[in-house]
Order: structure tokens, then sequence, then C-alpha cells
């Protein structure tokens, strides 16, 4: 009996070899060559859909000529959800959701599910659990699911002769990682087999206008698993932000064809399930009574809303090697702002240990936060806490510069309305007519800031 053909795979990239390397030669990982089996070639004239196009070939038109037209959206009664799904579900749209296990992930699709099958046809597919599980999770969570059909199915072709006749408008596969096709032999998770099925239900989803949400699930590192090309065929990639053991969850949109990308949506882990977060501010400020040295107010803008976040510093006596630490925020920019503030303000951090730290576990990446640490560093390393009601916002240059951050208009008038007093922002987001309650310092370099705090005391 002669012996399958062998390849080997890069679970990073797809890519095929036809022996093992230590290292990819197409992506250049090292040690993600799998052995799989290689498929054989199709027949002749085997009617093999498998390369299909997602959408019916047209002729070549003018651009200025095609008909636009906006995107009907359904909402899927849980309004973070829909916030940064960018209004709700899209007729045919494909979303990818990616999380750490036991985030959330299936908690908040059943209860999107249940919401959405009060209007709507939905199936709900397991590969994961029984329909026992899920029904035992729905009833843990108050969830009546009365109209909302479930599927415990892991191969791909029943689970489209499913879709096929019981026609759903709606349907979530929980995971991608546990199907499998039966025209591949490799075993379910597999590049092969993630990268054929997603590409079937996608085909699947923009022929009959279902609206498919995938589970996808994370590596060590925190990327989803499987191929990139995972995240370019779908519409929408959704990652669930947060720590397990925090009863808070972000839910952040990374790809968004039919919205706004980076818009986040916040959400308390309750009893009954999650439940949407109406003021996410007060979840990233401390309830300090008094003001304390190290920790200073930032208004950060995640998508299209602004949101006050406390940066909070520790400045400690350090040793011959001082450490530099951040959570939530880039190591390799706290090492460049400490650089910053010696050159350009004489504030010298040389023989401190800094560790940094954004409330809440948020994640801040924009750089509008380096005017806030820095200020929260100068304030640790002199002991003297900022003013009650003090917030700032900039970016910060190698050359000493504050720079403006966008729509700085918005994040002060949300910073006035939550009651705070006193502001330090870039010279270019002074507003032009004074906002209520606020005082606002405009400033242009780093030195002026510095200099700004020290006299407020």
């Amino acid at each position: 009996m002669a012996r399958d053909k062998t390849l080997y795979t890069c679970r990073d990239c797809g890519g095929t070899n036809a022996k093992w390397l230590g290292k990819c030669p197409h992506c250049g990982a090292w040690n993600t060559l799998d052995e799989t089996i290689a498929e054989p070639p199709p027949g002749p004239g085997s009617k093999n859909n498998r390369f299909q196009a997602l959408a019916k070939s047209q002729p070549v038109a003018t651009l200025a000529d095609i008909e636009a037209a906006d995107v009907a959206r359904t909402p899927t009664g849980l309004e973070e959800l829909d916030r940064v799904l960018g209004g709700g579900i899209v007729e045919g749209g494909v979303v990818l959701i990616g999380g750490d296990p036991g985030i959330g992930k299936s908690t908040l699709l059943l209860q999107a599910a249940e919401a959405l099958s009060h209007q709507m046809k939905v199936l709900y597919v397991t590969g994961e659990e029984s329909g026992a599980q899920v029904a035992l999770r729905a009833h843990r969570l108050g969830l009546g699911g009365q109209k909302l059909r479930v599927l415990a199915e892991i191969g791909l072709e029943r689970i489209q002769a499913t879709l096929a006749l019981e026609t759903p408008a709606f349907c979530v596969i929980d995971s991608i990682q546990t199907l499998y096709s039966d025209q591949l032999t490799s075993a379910p998770g597999s590049v092969a087999q993630v990268r054929e099925c997603a590409a079937q239900l996608t085909r699947t989803a923009k022929s009959t206008g279902c609206t498919i949400v995938l589970v996808g699930h994370v590596t060590k590192e925190g990327a989803l698993a499987g191929p990139r090309v995972l995240e370019h065929i779908v519409d929408t990639v959704l990652y669930f932000e947060g720590d397990t053991h925090s009863s808070f969850r972000l839910v952040r949109a990374i790809k968004n064809r039919f919205g706004a990308v980076n818009e986040i949506g916040v959400f308390a882990m309750t009893e009954k399930g999650l439940k949407g977060v109406a003021n996410p501010s007060a979840i990233f400020l401390s309830s300090h009574s008094e003001p304390v040295p190290g920790a200073c107010v930032l208004v950060t803008l995640e998508g299209t809303r602004p949101l006050l976040v406390e940066i909070q510093a520790l400045v400690d006596a350090g040793g011959p090697s001082p450490r530099r630490l951040s959570v939530g925020l880039d190591r390799d920019r706290l090492a460049m702002l400490l650089a910053v503030l010696h050159r350009h303000a004489g504030v010298s951090c040389a023989d401190q240990d800094v560790f940094v730290n954004a409330v809440g576990g948020v994640r801040i990446s924009e750089p509008a936060a380096d005017l806030a640490v820095l200020l929260a560093i100068q304030s640790s390393l002199r002991g003297r806490p900022l003013p009650k009601g003090f917030l700032a916002f900039g970016e910060v240059g190698l050359a000493g510069e504050v720079r403006p951050a966008p729509r700085g208009q918005e994040r002060l008038k949300e910073a006035a309305k939550l009651g705070f007093t006193v502001a330090l922002v870039p010279k270019a987001n002074a507003p032009k007519k004074p906002i209520d309650g606020l005082t606002v310092h405009p400033i242009e370099r780093i030195e002026e800031a510095i200099e700004a705090v020290r006299q407020m005391g």
C-alpha cells in the first residue's frame, strides 16, 4: 500500500514546503511547520466549487457610474456590541471574534443570538459543546430560547446543508477551529481546514445573505490562531480584551468594512451575562478621595468615544540597573519619554525604577498619552500630587515639543461633563470659546508643562 505524500505547512502563513525546516521560508517564523497530508489533485472533469468567486462576475464599469447605497443594519439588542459593529449586523456580513478562553465570547454571542431570534431566524452552531451544555448556559443567563435554533456539529458539509434547509438570517459558528471539511484529510484546527472552512462559510454568507459570526481561538501571544488570511477574508474582526479575574470586558474592532476601527464596547460580567456599561470612564478612574502623587488623568480616544483613564506612575530608588515597566502602555515609548524628560526638562530618572500603569486593564496605544505619562512620573518623583480635577493629553516629540491630539474639543467637553476643572493641553488643541467650568492651560513644549504644573502647586 502506497504511503500518502506529506507536506509541511506553516501554521502562521499557510505556506508549504516539501521537507521540515526550522524556519519557514515564506514568512520567516521559527518552529511553525507542521506535517500534513498533501491533497490529491482533482480528477478530470470534476465539478469542484471550492474556488468559485465570492461574488458574481460583472462587466467593467466606471466607478462614478456605480450606484452606492448605505448598508442596512439590524441592531443586535446589545448597545455596546452594536457600537463596535458600526450600528448592527449587516446582511451577508462575516464577523470574526477572538479572545482568551473563558473571556465571554460564547456568552456574548448567545445573548445576541437570543435577542435577534425575536426578529429573524437564528441558528447557533456549536462545535465545542453539546446542545445540553448550551441550554444549561442559556438557563443560567435567564434566556428563554423559544425561537433560537441550535445545532451541535463540526462537519462543514452538514452545517452547510442545515443552513440551506433552515435558511437563517443570522448564524453563529462556535468555533471555526473545530470544523473540518470532508474534502481535506488534515485534522480540525489545522491551517488548511481553518482556511477552507472559513472560505466556504464566507461564500455561503455572500450568496445567501446570511450574517455569519465565526468564533476564533487565540495563540499564547494573544493573536488569532490560524492563517492570517482568516482575518483578510472576513468583513469585521473583533477582539475580546480584559482580565478574566476582572468583571469588565472590552470588545475592540480591529477591522470593520462597515464601520470605524478601534471602536470599543465595554461590558460588565454579571451573573446574568454581559451587560453594557453606559459610562465606561468611571471604570478607568480611581476612587481617590484626595489627589495622590503619581496619578494623572488622560482623555484618550477609542474609535468615536472619548474615555477618561487614570495613568499611575511609581518612581522609586533603583539600583545599578533600574527597571522600566509599563502595563497597558508601550514599554519602548516609556523609555523614549524618560529620555525626553531628562534632556529637555532637566528631570532625571536614570537611577530610579519607573513603573507606569493604566487603571482598569485598558490598553492605550495612541501617542496622545505621552504628556499624561510624563506628568505622572514627575508627580511621583517629586512626591507632590497634581491639582484636584486635573487632566492632560498631548503627544511629546523627541525635540521636546508637545503636538496636538486629534479631536481635542471632544476630549475637553467630555472631561468638563465629568466635572474636571483644569486641563493641560497642546496649544493647537486650546478651545476658541471657553468651556464652562474648565480652565485650559495651552503649552507648546514639555518644559512649559513641567513649569506650569509646579506653579499649580
